[in-house]
């Protein structure tokens, strides 16, 4: 039997934040080679995908593909109108954003880095738990996320549980969820040296031999 897998956009949970739901195809399939994930919106008017501005020296390009509906996007200024069918393609380096022009609009959208072999940093398993980390409630994130978080074993999702653990006090625990972290992407270890979340730990000895300062 050919190992593959199949699934219905509707088949695949979809995840609220707060803002426009969405579906993390990525992580539904369990893939390794490329970002993918589906926004929908309830309503004409909202907005579906949020505006950002991915880093020209470090942020993915991004191909979008308005799967059903309409919508416009706003690209470094500019207005494209998008039916069902249409594709757009974002550089890095360009402000965007998107609003549905009908309701149940949907947008898949696919990613990556260019020049870079794709390192899934496991977003979608953080994002649900957001809006806890912003209200300050990080006991609250702890208590609900650490166990998902620790079993995905994804990197960003373990990065931000040690920034709430230090911020709880729990210091054992963030540094090793740190240590995790940065073991699986090195690129942390620069946000790591200058986040203000990680400060209640900077004195640490195992933070600073974990940094590789004294």
């Amino acid at each position: 039997m050919s190992d593959y897998a199949v699934a219905h956009l509707d088949e695949i949970e979809e995840a609220n934040d707060g803002r426009c739901p969405w579906r993390p195809i990525r992580h539904h399939f369990g893939i390794t080679s490329f970002g993918a994930n589906a926004w929908t919106a309830p309503e004409a008017g909202d907005r579906i995908i949020n505006e950002h501005e991915e880093d020209a020296d470090g942020g993915d390009e991004e191909l979008y593909l308005v799967h059903t509906g309409r919508a416009r996007f706003e690209l470094g200024g500019e207005q494209v109108d998008a039916a069902a069918g249409t594709f757009v393609y974002v550089p890095t380096g360009v402000n965007r954003t998107a609003f549905a022009e009908e309701p149940g609009t949907t947008i898949v959208a696919v990613g990556g880095r260019p020049g870079h072999a794709y390192q899934a940093f496991g977003w979608e398993v953080w994002r649900p738990f957001h809006h806890l980390y912003e209200e300050g409630k990080y006991d609250e994130v702890i208590e609900q996320a650490r166990e998902l978080i620790e079993e995905s074993g994804y990197p960003q999702p373990l990065y931000n549980l040690a920034c709430c653990e230090a911020l709880a006090g729990r210091r054992e625990d963030a540094t090793e969820h740190l240590r995790q972290a940065l073991e699986q992407a090195e690129p942390l270890r620069e946000l790591a040296a200058r986040d203000s979340d990680l400060d209640p730990i900077r004195d640490e000895p195992a933070f600073k031999e974990l940094m590789g300062s004294k």
